[in-house]
Formats: C-alpha cells, structure tokens, sequence
C-alpha cells in the first residue's frame, strides 16, 4: 500500500511552513493529506503570532496532483465526490484564512497540486517548473476548483487552453500571463524567494494583509461602486488603528515603524 502524503507544520519566529512530505511519489494529495493540510491551516489561524505562510513540497515537485492510487480504488462517483470535497474543503480554509499563503513552487505543480497553489495568494516559482490541469488527457476536468480559480487569475482564453489540452506551461510562461507573482532561474532559490517575501509581509502593518484578503475576496462580484464604498470603509478603518496612526507618524518623523506583533 502506497503512504500517504502528509503535512509537516514549523514554525520560524512569524512564519509558518506547511510541507507536503511525499516525495518518493511527487507529494500526490490524498484523502489523508486534504485532512492534514485542513488541521494545519485551523492551527495557524488559532495562532495570532503567525503573519504568513510558505507551502512547499519535499522533493523535486511541488505536487504531482491528487493521489491516483487511491483513486483507483473508488468503487463509484459518490467515493470521487467525497475526496474531491475533502480536498476544496482544505483549500477553503488556506482562502478564508486571515493569513497570507505564499506558494513556494519548486517542482512541478500539476492537477491538484496547481489546485492548492491557485488557492494560495502569492506565487513564486523557477523558469524551468511545469505547472498544468492534465485531466482532460485522462477525459475529465479538475474537480478541486482549477476550473473556477485559473479564470480568475489569467485570460479566459489561456485558462480555456490549458483546460481542455491539459498541457502544462513552464514557471516562465506562468509569469509572463500573471499566474505566479515572481520567478528565478533556479528551483533552489524558490523557496528562499518565498521566505523573503514572508519576512517582507511580517515586517509590515499585520492588519494590511488580513483586510486587504478579506476585501479582494468580499468585493470580487460586486460591482464598482459599492465595491469602491467597501474599500473606503477598510481604508478608513485602518488609518484610525493603531498601526494606522504609528504607520503616518512615523513616515512624518522619518524613522521606520513600529507595528503590533499579531495578528487582529
């Protein structure tokens, strides 16, 4: 019996790090490590020191996708519903989570590996890293919400491409139409690349990240107007905080801010 991925949670000074640890299999995701990645994420949420979160895999990939060996074991559609809704309910949490999730892509991210990047806020891969949903090569599509996030986060006609041939792009194509934030020209550097923008989120107001993630996600169907009335409302109750009014004091006095050490 194959093992099952799991999810190795540590923690240094503000930042967590979530690793999938699979990577005599290429970190596949399964019905253990959707439960794993669920616990993991609920327990930095309960943790108000922790500002930011890195995912990364062990290995040379960062997740070759869902664990096709147990689905091969799946008597009918009702046994690939509910894995499938182990792994959305999982990759809910990381979006709804107050902290910022940096995805740290080193290896190849494919089906549902891209999946749990795409549920990520922040990107950063290597030129050279395979990023893909090939199920329709396999007569289906993702199932974990790769048809609903891509679209959001590329063109239309790229998001449609990729779905139905299931080839996958390369980390510098993925840059170029906007799916990753950063790219480098080695695998080894991106996780370090993830960390230093960790430490650049951790070095900020706490507050920024956690209402700017809750408004992009408030506001992604509304229309202009009271969307714009909405991000008033956040502007204005950041610039009455605490770290609002350190934040202006201290650009006025030319010296570097000091903000609270959590989370609200």
């Amino acid at each position: 019996m194959s093992t099952a991925t799991d999810i190795e949670l540590r923690r240094e000074g503000s930042i967590a790090y979530l690793q999938l640890t699979g990577a005599d299999r290429l970190n596949p995701i399964g019905s253990h490590t959707s439960r794993a990645l669920a616990d993991a994420v609920r327990a930095i949420d309960a943790d108000r020191e922790i500002r930011a979160v890195v995912i990364h895999g062990e290995g040379r990939a960062f997740s070759a996708g869902a664990d096709i060996d147990e689905i091969n074991g799946f008597a009918d559609g009702s046994d690939f519903s509910g894995f499938v809704k182990g792994i959305t309910d999982a990759l809910e949490l990381i979006e709804r989570s107050p902290v910022p999730f940096i995805a740290a892509i080193q290896g190849a991210a494919m089906g549902g590996g891209l999946e749990l990047a795409l549920a990520c806020d922040l990107r950063v891969t290597a030129r050279g890293v395979k990023l893909g949903l090939p199920e329709a090569k396999l007569g289906v599509l993702p199932g974990a919400g790769g048809t609903q996030r891509l679209p959001r986060l590329v063109p239309h006609t790229v998001a449609f491409e990729m779905l139905v041939t299931g080839r996958p792009i390369t980390g510098e194509r993925a840059y170029q139409i906007g799916l990753v934030n950063e790219v480098y020209d080695s695998p080894d550097e991106v996780l370090a690349a993830a960390t230093v923008l960790a430490q650049e989120l951790v070095a900020g107001a706490p507050l920024v990240p956690e209402l700017a993630k809750s408004l992009l996600s408030e506001t992604l169907t509304m229309s202009l107007y009271p969307a714009v009335e909405r991000e008033r409302e956040i502007a204005t109750e950041l610039f009455a905080s605490e770290d609002g009014r350190e934040g202006f004091a201290s650009f006025v006095a030319k010296r570097p801010a000091q903000y609270r050490a959590q989370r609200g």
